[in-house]
């Protein structure tokens, strides 16, 4: 087990009253990571330290920044051991999913890297004679990122990589599952040369978070918040930034579609299934939730996926075994599961593989005939169990998939690649992939839902909008005319 620290200004530093909290190992209950439990004077400290920094950092020149952040992708990279060591001891993922984690949140953060000279403006036409108008857009403050436990790297750098890129100052609050993997993020800021207060990391026992948040949410130099997370949690983040009126950017639950019509390549559909369904034992805010298949084809599709899902490996992702799928978060993903699965098969599914766990290894499980009636149709499993809704025609299909109040991920299978992304364009959706999976992410892109997935996007320059302030500026040449 390891002794973390927060950091801020900077420094190594712990609780004020010396308080921590333990992670342990989802599997077996093992000791998995020791850390600080912030009180909120320790937050605030932290908001200061980043709002002393943003003084200066808010002056570096693109190229200074950009420089930084691309040490710091080299400096993510080289802990890539340690990220395979840490996230199956905090949150049982196994370590192809430590691994693409890193791979893609170095990208995110050489992304951002290029970002720096594209936060620009425009010169507007003005009605005013010799009048020089400029919309600018500039850095906020100091950000509040708050990221989670299931993508925990990518998630950790998206927190950062943007705002930083624009010229703020972060404060990122760790999750508490995952206390170490979110700290050797921070130590990368350190090791690429960050100066001090620019990035600080905040930990807290888990019946303090929302003390430790609403005392930053609060505190006048905070300027920007982006939380990462579930829909209740997201909701109550977004009331207490309405009552200090700080833009938000949410990105929560979800209950991706995968539509499957009649004219679709069922092998290639089969492939994104499983991939979208159960990477990370479906436990992505993107993971295919519902298979939405057109009757025509229902039975070919249903049998080569039962095979394919069947055949995934399951086990410790601690072991010497490559797995698909390891352990998920915890007995409350297995008893949320099993009650589902329970609740379909009494009122009509049929369970073509997998089926109700005892323990934190789950199976790949999926339920056919699923319908309206059954909670698992609405309800976000975040587990590796899989809902098949048999549809007739295109109508029914895009109906079953707005059926939700969610909407962030999407795809639509179909040869037809013209009637596919019509389809698609009628989904209520942030994202939707023709022909490819609902799970994918890149650094360039505008990422975000709608509905109950949150508002705002992070991702390029849809990002730099997020986090910085449109100022309208202008530059009087010569005389101008006033009326007295």
């Amino acid at each position: 087990m390891s002794d973390l620290s927060m950091l801020i200004n900077g420094l190594a530093a712990d609780a004020e009253n010396g308080a921590t909290f333990e992670r342990r190992n989802p599997l077996d209950g093992s000791p998995a990571s020791r850390a600080p439990a912030a009180t909120p004077a320790d937050a605030l400290r932290a908001v200061e330290a980043a709002a002393e920094a943003f003084k200066t950092w808010r002056h570096t020149g693109p190229g200074e920044r950009r420089a930084l952040l691309l040490k710091a992708a080299d400096a993510l990279e080289a802990k890539a051991p340690e990220f395979v060591a840490a996230l199956p001891r905090e949150t049982g993922a196994t370590a192809l999913w430590a691994g693409f984690n890193v791979h893609l949140a170095a990208g995110m953060l050489r992304e951002a890297a290029a970002l720096t000279t594209q936060v620009a403006g425009e010169v507007i036409p003005s009605d005013v004679p010799g009048s020089l108008a400029m919309g600018l857009r500039q850095p906020a403050g100091v950000v509040l990122g708050i990221a989670p436990w299931n993508a925990p790297v990518i998630l950790g750098v998206r927190a950062l990589a943007t705002p930083l890129a624009c010229g703020n100052t972060v404060v990122f609050k760790g999750s508490e599952l995952c206390p170490h993997t979110h700290r050797l993020i921070a130590q990368a800021f350190v090791d690429a040369g960050f100066p001090a207060g620019v990035v600080n990391y905040v930990t807290n026992a888990p019946a303090d978070a929302e003390a430790v948040v609403n005392a930053m949410i609060a505190h006048p130099a905070v300027r920007r918040v982006n939380f990462t997370g579930s829909t209740r949690v997201g909701r109550l983040i977004a009331v207490q930034c309405a009552q200090h009126l700080k833009p938000v950017v949410l990105e929560l639950g979800g209950k991706a579609p995968l539509l499957v019509l009649d004219d679709a390549d069922l092998d290639a559909a089969v492939d994104a299934a499983a991939f979208g369904c159960f990477m990370n034992s479906g436990q992505i805010c993107m993971s295919t939730e519902r298979l939405v298949v057109d009757a025509a084809v229902a039975d070919a599709f249903v049998q080569k996926f039962a095979a394919k899902a069947a055949a995934l490996p399951l086990g410790d992702p601690r072991g010497p075994d490559p797995v698909v799928l390891g352990s998920v978060v915890g007995m409350s993903t297995v008893d949320h599961c099993n009650a589902l699965i329970d609740d379909a098969l009494t009122k009509g599914a049929t369970l073509l593989c997998g089926g109700k766990a005892d323990s934190t290894l789950m199976p790949a499980t999926l339920l056919d005939h699923v319908t309206p009636a059954m909670r698992i149709y609405a309800e976000e499993t975040f587990g590796p169990v899989k809902a098949i809704v048999r549809v007739n025609g295109v109508e029914e299909a895009v109906a079953c998939a707005n059926d939700n109040p969610y909407g962030l991920s999407a795809a639509v299978f179909g040869r037809d690649a013209a009637r596919a992304l019509q389809v698609a364009q009628r989904i209520e959706s942030g994202i939707c992939h023709v022909n490819g999976p609902t799970v994918h992410d890149e650094a360039q892109m505008p990422f975000g839902g709608v509905k109950g997935s949150g508002w705002g996007r992070f991702g390029g320059k849809a990002g730099i909008a997020e986090f910085t302030d449109l100022r309208w500026v202008t530059v009087q040449a010569g005389a101008r005319h006033y009326p007295f």
